[in-house]
């Protein structure tokens, strides 16, 4: 298995000065940053092979780490998704976002082993563990026909799903923090379904696999750390307080 983690993201104002840079994937996470975070996480996982999305500043932070190369990210977070999407040619990946504070090895390893019967898959956490996890955390969740659950940041792909990924990357980047925008990408009868609380996981699943013509997974009940991302300073604190509290 390889990986691909995109670390080009930036940020401004206040979130950069209180993290002493405007690279996110930096951030200080404990005696780690962000990044690190996420490459640990695959290495301890069993990844052999890491690309990094980034910029000047992730390629000195990544320099002379065994097995990671890093590809020039551009401008616009959308462009990057493809470059993503390209970074091994003919191979099975693991894709992460480089805002993971919680990420760990253990964690990657199971979603990546109950992904093998797949070629697209996306981490779901259940509700409760996630609320269990990050008490008091901002909200991370959608019920879909009675069924809640947190999305993640994280997803396997399979050389047969790339292509047909490519031509929906951009439309699914906008909407891949939320299930219910990823709804409004499937059309009126689905968004339908979806306002009057018919529409399921199970039908985004079958949804996927007629679109993409590949075999597409939502994998439940996957670790909490996969799910929690920090696209806010308030996010960011809530995780420093977080691991300063842990034993």
């Amino acid at each position: 298995m390889r990986a691909v983690i995109t670390a080009g993201g930036t940020v401004s104002g206040a979130f950069a000065a209180a993290i002493g840079t405007e690279v996110k994937a930096l951030a200080p996470c404990g005696a780690r940053t962000l990044l690190d975070v996420a490459l640990d996480a695959c290495g301890g996982a069993g990844v052999d092979g890491i690309a990094l999305i980034g910029g000047a500043k992730i390629r000195a932070h990544a320099r002379g780490r065994d097995g990671v190369r890093v590809i020039d990210a551009a401008l616009d977070g959308r462009t990057n998704v493809l470059r993503a999407l390209d970074a091994w040619p003919g191979e099975r990946f693991v894709y992460l976002t480089s805002d993971l504070p919680f990420v760990n090895a253990g964690g990657l390893r199971d979603f990546m082993a109950r992904s093998a019967d797949y070629a697209l898959t996306m981490a779901l956490a259940d509700v409760g563990t996630y609320a269990a996890r990050f008490p008091g955390a901002p909200a991370h969740s959608v019920a879909l026909r009675g069924e809640r659950v947190a999305n993640g940041n994280a997803f396997v792909i399979a050389p047969a799903a790339v292509e047909p990924a490519r031509r929906l990357a951009t439309q699914f980047f906008d909407a891949r923090k939320s299930l219910p925008r990823i709804a409004l990408l499937l059309g009126p009868l689905m968004c339908l379904r979806f306002a009057t609380g018919q529409l399921g996981i199970a039908d985004l699943e079958a949804y996927g696999r007629r679109r993409l013509g590949v075999a597409v997974g939502a994998i439940r009940g996957c670790d909490p750390g996969l799910c929690y991302d920090v696209d806010t300073l308030a996010e960011y604190a809530y995780a420093r307080e977080q691991m300063q509290a842990a034993p």
